[in-house]
Parts: C-alpha cells; structure tokens; sequence
C-alpha cells in the first residue's frame, strides 16, 4: 500500500520552519549581549532544534496571503503599544481621583482560523492597557479586560476595525 502523504525534501526534513530558526538564533543572541563563539553555536543548535522538535506540532503552515499587510499590521501593532505605553503613563501618573473605568469586553470574533485568533489575542495582550484573557469554548468571542474604557460599544468596535479587520484581510479569513 502507498503512502498519502507527500514525500518531504532534505531542506523541509531537517529545517522545516527556517524564519523561525532564523528568529530564534537572532532573538537568543540579542537576549545574550554578546557575539561569543559558545552563544552562537548555542543559538545555531537552539534555533535548529527547537523548529526540528516541535514541526509534529505545527498542523499546517498560516495561509497569509498579503505579506506587505501582514509587515504594514506590524508596524501597526509596534506604533499601538508605543501610544498604549504613554497613555497607560498618564494615567498612573496624572489621575489622582481613582477614576478608571476598567471592565471586561465580550468581543464577538469575525476570524475563525486559529492564527488570525491567536495573532488578534495576542495584538491586545501585548497593547498596554488590555489583556486578552479567555477564549470561548465555541471559538466566537474574545474575553478582554481594558484598563480603562469610557464606551464599551466603541472600545469593541475600534479593536475590530483596527486589528480583526485587517488579520481577516492578511489570512484571507
């Protein structure tokens, strides 16, 4: 009986995610500081080992279909948690009458693979002042704390216009 399942090249057997690895080796050494010989061959083994374990893992790759959106809701996400970081500042630092609003969202999700949810939860996670905090065991809503929100409605439809909107553009949701 013939195998189903395709057969793999010498490349995708033995280095199966290479921006992955190429990340982690970049990621290790700048966690290190230096430019030692023992980091670099620790940071090669690392980066080559980790993708090699764990590729069982990996059901299939994202479909992304728009690298340059993809590089553009980076860019996007990096200059959020810039903005997010002063204004959080702000308000430990400038109200002093104990006046936040914090509450919990109930955001109905639009995406539905599992990238665009998980890259979605971690965008407000990683976005000082809310924390994705729950999941829903249907997959349709995202629990989300904010810090401080004045108009629930608006603070939902702002997340899903700004983030969800655009994950559904890149992985063709």
């Amino acid at each position: 009986m013939a195998s189903t399942t395709p057969k793999r090249s010498w490349r995708q057997r033995h280095f199966p995610h290479p921006l992955l690895s190429l990340t982690l080796f970049v990621v290790w050494m700048l966690l290190q500081n230096s430019l030692s010989l023992a980091h670099a061959v620790l940071a090669l083994f690392l980066s080559w080992g980790i993708p090699l374990l764990t590729h069982s893992l990996w059901p299939e790759r994202p479909k992304i279909r728009h690298y340059g959106k993809a590089m553009a809701y980076v860019l996007l996400v990096m200059w959020d948690i810039v903005v997010a970081n002063i204004q959080v500042a702000a308000i430990i630092l400038f109200r002093r009458n104990n006046s936040l609003q914090s509450c919990w969202l109930e955001i109905p999700l639009s995406v539905r693979s599992p990238e665009a949810i998980t890259a979605f939860a971690g965008t407000i996670t990683m976005t000082p002042g809310t924390v994705s905090c729950d999941l829903s065991a249907d997959g349709r809503s995202l629990l989300v704390h904010c810090l401080d929100v004045s108009d629930q409605a608006e603070a939902i439809a702002g997340m899903k216009a700004r983030y969800e909107a655009r994950l559904q553009e890149i992985f063709h949701d």
